[in-house]
């Protein structure tokens, strides 16, 4: 995609990144990840409120605490770098946490923002989770979230952070080698397949396979979390929800899934008889991502709901509305790069009502806890229309 301005800020800067593959509606382009020391605490907030510098505060009652996995699949070779030897991911933990300490974990680290953006301009952007906090007592039903193709699992921080709020157990995993990845010692592996588009149908399979290894690290006898194995879902933005529901498929631990505007990749063979949330933007107006998802609902013969924001875009779900609210969008972008990727909503509203909508799914499905929000459309959520039930 070509900028058209003549001059871009080193706001604008950041947020060209944020659209710059919108080319392809799959590879949306969002920034770096946590995986450093923590920085200063940001004062504390309440949910509704904001600071320039800090993600929308979560809407539950716990404390958040956060740590980072270092994992190697023993097992396989990397998929996409045969010669980098062994599997490795990168994990982000959110949890209730046993008290909110003065150690904010930062969004993203200056070397990861260096690499990926070429400076340092999202670095000072704070979370709202206690690095290295103490998990809080029982185990807790847990949520994996896969992030976009081409994107850091940091871009799904917001949602991580407020789930743990709510009393979930969630980990964030990066899928190595399809997005700028940090790993400890400030080592950076950039994305090698960013531009190969005829591999995105191997994406999902092997997606799923790391959130079954990652399942396996964090309900076995050395998970750094105690879970409730009895109670997993998978929830992904983009490619990560087609891999959700992949890995709903895939594997009898998971019980639920949730895309969030993902396009499908052939067949679920033989369906999915479990509860599914489809959550997209303009997907009652674009001929073809409607027509992606209507060919899939067959399969899913579970529990299931599509749901629609219109005034939404495909970034609605991530922390790419936040980020761009607060940097701003470059001179000339685009309009339909801006409808497409971010719609008409900004950053606060679109946080609210992905929280509330995936918190109410895995609430229900989870937990046992009926919600309103699922059986019809809500006032308090004018732009979220029922597309089939």
């Amino acid at each position: 995609m070509m900028w058209k301005s003549r001059k871009i800020t080193r706001r604008s800067f950041v947020a060209a990144a944020l659209l710059t593959a919108f080319a392809v509606p799959q590879l949306p382009a969002v920034a770096a990840a946590a995986t450093v020391p923590a920085v200063a605490p940001a004062a504390p907030g309440r949910a509704g409120t904001e600071t320039p510098d800090r993600l929308p505060a979560p809407t539950g009652k716990e404390p958040v605490g956060t740590k980072t996995l270092h994992l190697v699949d023993t097992s396989r070779p990397d998929p996409w770098k045969p010669a980098a030897g062994k599997r490795e991911l990168m994990v982000t933990l959110w949890y209730p946490a046993r008290h909110q300490g003065d150690r904010n974990a930062p969004y993203m680290s200056k070397q990861l923002s260096k690499a990926w953006l070429g400076k340092e301009d999202l670095a000072g952007m704070r979370t709202n989770a206690t690095a290295g906090a103490r998990p809080a007592g029982k185990p807790r039903p847990l949520v994996v979230l896969s992030p976009g193709f081409g994107m850091s699992r940091a871009s799904l921080t917001g949602l991580g952070e407020d789930l743990a709020s709510r009393g979930y157990a969630v980990a964030a995993v990066d899928h190595t080698y399809e997005a700028p990845v940090e790993f400890p010692g400030g080592r950076i592996e950039a994305c090698e397949i960013c531009q190969k588009y005829d591999l995105l149908p191997a994406v999902v399979p092997n997606r799923s396979k790391d959130i079954r290894f990652l399942l396996d690290q964090l309900t076995g006898p050395r998970s750094p979390l105690a879970v409730d194995a009895r109670r997993i879902a998978v929830a992904g933005h983009s490619i990560g929800g087609a891999s959700a529901v992949q890995a709903l498929h895939d594997d009898p631990r998971v019980d639920a899934a949730v895309n969030l505007d993902g396009n499908f990749f052939g067949e679920l063979a033989g369906g999915v008889n479990k509860p599914v949330l489809l959550m997209g933007a303009q997907r009652g107006e674009l001929a073809e991502p409607k027509a992606n998802w209507e060919q899939t609902w067959k399969q899913l013969t579970g529990w299931k709901r599509w749901l629609d924001v219109p005034e939404g875009g495909h970034m609605t779900f991530t922390d790419a509305p936040w980020l761009a609210d607060r940097f701003g969008l470059p001179d000339g972008t685009p309009p339909a790069d801006v409808k497409r990727g971010y719609g008409t909503l900004h950053g606060p509203r679109s946080a609210a009502l992905t929280r509330a909508y995936v918190g109410a799914f895995l609430d229900r499905h989870l937990r046992g806890t009926p919600s309103p929000l699922l059986d019809r459309p809500s006032p308090a959520y004018p732009e979220v229309t029922f597309l089939q039930k």
